[in-house]
């Protein structure tokens, strides 16, 4: 019987959980080909669904505060404590399953403040008798808005040329390239592959079948910064009703605060015109349903929104040098395909205003490429069996392999 390739994806969410959603459906795509181990390094909400041929391998879970230090997310360590477990853990790992690949969720574009077990697990990767081959997983659009932003990129394209054996680009390159977010001095040797966006693969009810309610449904992601948009929503959910006949549910989702959740849970109660749900199963069936959806504007937010068909209005998510979700919702707004609010201008008038523009919106139809999902695992697995019919690799790795042509016509 032949033995399946071995791979290790490693994932880290901090605020949201856009990157454990695609990194899971990605996992789960991967596994049709390769026995999947993901370590997963922040907290995983109850009644997450898993992909039933991955482990999943759960670190101690670390996320980082209004200043961006890293805290600890498990009262049982300190951050100190909590740091060395994880590198434990994943050399640990790494010895066990002895990976023919590793990848990594966003690192060198991201995550430096995880550089302390990123590096050890690198150097084994590199260093183990079969060195593996080393690929990141890319979103469609990266942060652009750092205060260091020059330096950012010229030493993430140095880790990259160093480490990475090939970059996964989770996008369509009619909508989004890595060049328009990522700009190093040093030109970047590692070849990107274009995927395509990776969406769920759970089928969606036919719009005939969907059994629409006329009703507004608000989400804000995994809902640690979706205070704002809760709060506005309530707000405007009578002048809603009054404009368009349509009553309001809110999706508080898993990591809203306790405190915000009691809240609208009050403010329910005391409406009529109002409903709320901690979390759903599947978020874009339930838009799907929706007369018209308003969330934020992350990843997979957007893939829900494409997938339904729903009428929708977006508000990114822009607190800091986060700027990912405008630059994405603006594109959208661009091509027809929702409406763009942005979050300076979130008032419970401009919310009902928004909402009744949406009603009026019939979403264009895009020609993305949405098979991110099916097509990562085929270029990962394409990559390796050009390294199993390569030369033997010792050493550094030879930037002429890594670099061969372009598998397909979408590989860059």
């Amino acid at each position: 019987m032949t033995t399946r390739p071995r791979l290790l994806f490693y994932c880290q969410h901090s605020v949201g959980l856009g990157h454990l959603v695609r990194s899971l459906a990605l996992a789960e795509g991967l596994s049709e080909r390769f026995d999947v181990t993901l370590l997963n390094g922040g907290r995983l909400p109850s009644g997450t669904r898993l992909p039933a041929q991955v482990e999943l391998v759960n670190l101690v879970p670390l996320g980082h505060d209004d200043e961006y230090q890293l805290v600890s997310l498990d009262p049982s360590y300190d951050v100190e404590a909590a740091c060395r477990h994880r590198v434990a853990t994943i050399l640990d790992v790494m010895q066990r399953t002895q990976p023919d690949v590793v990848v990594l969720e966003l690192f060198p574009f991201g995550r430096k403040k995880f550089e302390f077990e990123l590096q050890p697990l690198l150097v084994r990767a590199k260093l183990q008798p079969n060195r593996a081959l080393v690929v990141c997983s890319l979103r469609d659009i990266l942060v652009n808005q750092r205060r260091d932003q020059d330096r950012h990129d010229e030493r993430a394209c140095l880790s990259a040329n160093s480490y990475l054996d090939a970059i996964l680009m989770h996008s369509d390159p009619q909508f989004a390239t890595l060049e328009e977010s990522f700009k190093p001095r040093t030109a970047l040797t590692v070849p990107v592959h274009y995927t395509g966006f990776v969406t769920d693969s759970s089928p969606l009810p036919a719009a005939e079948h969907s059994h629409k309610i006329d009703r507004v449904i608000v989400s804000a992601g995994g809902g640690m910064v979706g205070g704002p948009l809760v709060r506005a929503a309530v707000a405007a959910h009578r002048q809603v009703w009054e404009h368009t006949n349509l009553r309001t549910t809110i999706v508080g989702g898993p990591f809203l605060p306790e405190s915000e959740w009691a809240w609208l849970q009050r403010q329910a109660r005391c409406s009529p015109l109002l409903d709320t749900i901690r979390s759903v199963d599947n978020l874009a069936e339930e838009m799907a349903r929706s007369t018209v959806s308003v969330s934020q504007a992350g990843y997979n937010t957007t893939m829900d929104l494409l997938r339904s068909r729903v009428s929708s209005v977006v508000v990114p998510y822009s607190a800091g040098k986060e700027d990912e979700q405008t630059r994405r919702a603006e594109r959208l707004a661009s091509l027809g395909a929702l409406i763009h609010l942005p979050s300076g201008r979130l008032s419970p008038t401009e919310f009902a205003d928004a909402v009744v523009k949406a009603t009026r919106l019939v979403p264009a139809s895009l020609s993305l490429n949405l098979a991110g999902r099916t097509r990562s695992a085929e270029i990962v697995s394409e990559l390796l069996d050009q390294r199993r019919h390569a030369r033997p690799i010792t050493g550094n790795p030879d930037r002429s392999t890594s670099s061969a042509a372009p598998l397909h016509a979408e590989a860059r």
